[in-house]
């Protein structure tokens, strides 16, 4: 997925503004609104227990890595609820908020950053989660570098000052309280109790693992942590169940039934049909989320960039954002809107006469030899299977043979880590509000390609990329022209990609469901605990 990475993800609700320089020094950031144990036993009598199962719908399996410290993909959705960071981001502030984190402060022009931690708070082993542990939780991440552990690079030192105060010593200047808020390599964990299996009871969130049959249709279960430092209130959901369900009709089905109560995505037919269907709400909200399409620069046919540029002018972009019916808006560039570093003026179009003719520069076309190209794309997502049959269509008419497959993630991404398609499609979001992640992630040179699926390899690129992070806490213009200017060289000189639109979030509940928010800085994440049925 991610949702995958980069599926998905699987997120928020408003356009988020980056807030990128770090606050001024001695500045408490936090303290209000922190949220306080709700002891269950101070509740009214009357309050309803609720013993049934919240059911969350994904198209595709859900866990690919149980370790907090280098999970990156689609288990976010599961690991979200089980685990906590410093912060978390709040779409609606577009601020950082308090986590296990109660209030923070930087100094020395954003250098130097100190968080006060919240007392009083378990690890589901029992442990507690103080300053030390959370200090040997991030430098594990760090140690690992896996999955999105580059949030941290700015970082020196980190020192528990004493058992409540996080204390870190900065490279150069981070908003260190968004990093903290990442939606992955951000977790707080008890480092000894870590499992690789899954089994783990390292985590301080409001869930603990239930279940977990990999391959199963219910994939994994969730259980209420009885000691979480929130406290409980009868009304809240205590079980959780991911019941993994590739086709979406099926998964409208399934909600209509009230057999689930949760399908993160519906096509736009049935979103349509949901906002008229009894027992069943509906939830439609802008993201961060794009799809890329990626050009193998390596290996195959592709390896012409002639090909790669004749496949980004062959795409029928107006007609795709016709067809999705308000769940997606053209993009422009790689950067969506709301974030430094978004391109104005570079929302691709249609040339149909330019493909022929870069066809046949190359050796294809219709009077010259067949292309045969192999794609792809994720199982169960009607809108990249959209994009699919558009372009197979219109390939077709230039003698290119589109074969294209459907598959699970993570088969996509093994085929994809060995160079095994041509063509690689999949979504992408920042890991916290920064246009970095698409570009360190996807775009910088990788031994062993983990996200750089196009296989792009530039010694240029790859130093202006290594400069953004800091550039971006010390000078936005300079950050800004700097993101445009890589852009134009990705997708226009190197033609490694094309972004044909960015999704517009379209959720269906059942409408017992109360407390859903949707916030795409955590893609296609429900927060559970946030969440009651209504009596």
């Amino acid at each position: 997925m991610r949702w995958h990475k980069r599926l998905l993800v699987a997120g928020v609700t408003s356009v988020l503004a980056l807030t990128a320089s770090a606050c001024a020094g001695g500045q408490v950031r936090g303290g209000g609104g922190t949220p306080q144990p709700q002891p269950s036993g101070s509740q009214p009598a009357t309050t309803q227990a609720n013993d049934s199962t919240f059911v969350y719908v994904p198209n595709l399996d859900v866990v690919t890595d149980w370790d907090p410290a280098t999970s990156y993909s689609n288990e976010i959705v599961a690991l979200s609820n089980i685990y906590e960071g410093l912060t978390r981001y709040n779409s609606e502030t577009r601020k950082a908020e308090p986590r296990l984190a109660t209030e923070w402060t930087s100094a020395n022009d954003g250098k130097e950053w100190t968080f006060k931690l919240r007392q009083g708070v378990k690890f589901h082993s029992g442990a507690t989660m103080d300053a030390e542990a959370a200090k040997k939780a991030i430098e594990r991440t760090i140690e690992k570098k896996g999955g999105a552990a580059y949030i941290w690079d700015a970082v020196d030192t980190i020192e528990a000052v004493d058992a409540s105060t996080l204390k870190f010593t900065l490279k150069y200047a981070t908003p260190l309280d968004l990093v903290a808020s990442s939606g992955y390599a951000a977790y707080i964990y008890e480092v000894d109790a870590v499992d690789p299996d899954g089994k783990t009871t390292a985590g301080t969130g409001p869930y603990t693992i239930d279940s977990w049959q990999k391959g199963k249709e219910t994939e994994l279960t969730l259980k209420a942590f009885e000691g979480y430092w929130g406290g409980w209130k009868p009304e809240q959901y205590k079980k959780v169940a991911f019941r993994v369900t590739p086709e979406i009709t099926t998964a409208w089905q399934l909600l209509q039934n009230g057999e689930v109560n949760f399908v993160q995505r519906l096509n736009p037919q049935l979103f349509q049909q949901a906002g008229t269907t009894a027992k069943v709400q509906t939830a439609q909200v802008p993201s961060f989320q794009n799809l890329l399409v990626l050009f193998n620069t390596a290996s195959g046919p592709t390896k012409d960039e002639r090909v790669r540029q004749a496949l980004q002018a062959a795409i029928d972009y107006e007609g795709l954002i016709a067809a999705l019916k308000g769940s997606a808006t053209k993009a422009s560039g790689l950067v969506p809107q709301g974030l430094l570093g978004h391109a104005t003026g570079m929302e691709p179009k249609q040339d149909l006469a330019k493909a022929q003719e870069l066809l046949a520069d190359a050796g294809y076309g219709p009077d010259l030899p067949e292309l045969k190209l192999s794609m792809t794309y994720a199982q169960g997502d009607e809108d990249q299977k959209l994009l699919v049959t558009l372009l197979s269509s219109t390939l077709k008419k230039l003698n290119v043979t589109l074969q294209a497959k459907p598959m699970t993630w993570n088969a996509q991404w093994d085929l994809g880590k060995k160079q095994g398609q041509d063509i690689f499609v999949m979504y992408w979001y920042p890991d916290y509000p920064d246009a970095y992640s698409w570009f360190v992630n996807v775009f910088k040179s990788a031994e062993k390609p983990q996200f750089n699926l196009s296989y792009l390899k530039n010694a240029g690129i790859d130093a202006a990329i290594d400069a953004l992070p800091q550039l971006t806490a010390t000078d936005q213009l300079k950050a800004d022209m700097a993101y445009q200017d890589l852009q134009k060289k990705i997708i226009q000189e190197q033609a490694a990609v094309a972004v044909p639109y960015v999704q517009t979030y379209q959720r269906a509940l059942t409408d017992d469901i109360q407390g859903y928010v949707d916030n795409p800085a955590y893609p296609n994440v429900v927060f559970f605990y946030d969440l009651k049925r209504a009596s």
